[in-house]
């Protein structure tokens, strides 16, 4: 099974936003800094969150995203499925016409494997990933991090905002 840069990315950046929306919202260019992730590809990422009801966003000063369901209730295969990515071991992609449009010899090993693949994801949520100490390890030193490079952004923002006032 291949796991492309979209699910990994998409998984990553829900559970940054799980860590840091708990009292603010968080904006796609602080994940951008803290998970070296492009902004122009979390755009794209959080459309489709946003259509799967996964995220909403906030307007205004002191906007940004926040989840739009409990921790608990998104799982690691649901953030997958959202960014229309794939989880299967299959050559065929599930269709058993990997030979001549037949199944090939070892179809129904591969299509095991991605259901063994499918449910563990499914079995796993942002608020169990969010328990972990490990992660929570990570998070706090991406944030210490990136925190210089989120500052020297949010005065940017706001110099070019008093320059629009006047």
């Amino acid at each position: 099974m291949r796991l492309t840069t979209k699910g990994r990315y998409a998984v990553t950046a829900m559970l940054d936003l799980a860590f840091h929306s708990q009292i603010n919202p968080v904006t796609l260019t602080d994940i951008a800094a803290r998970q070296t992730i492009s902004l122009s590809y979390l755009e794209q990422l959080f459309a489709r969150l946003r259509r799967a009801g996964m995220v909403k966003g906030v307007r205004g000063p002191g906007g940004g995203y926040q989840l739009n369901r409990k921790t608990s209730d998104i799982n690691i295969a649901e953030i997958i499925a959202a960014v229309d990515e794939q989880i299967d071991a299959t050559k065929c992609g599930g269709e058993a016409n990997c030979q001549k449009h037949q199944a090939c010899l070892t179809h129904d090993l591969w299509m095991g494997l991605s259901d063994q693949i499918r449910t563990y994801l499914k079995g796993i949520t942002l608020a169990e990933l969010l328990e972990k100490h490990h992660v929570q390890e990570v998070a706090k030193r991406q944030d210490r991090e990136a925190q210089q490079v989120i500052e020297i952004h949010r005065h940017t923002e706001l110099a070019h905002n008093l320059n629009d006032l006047f």
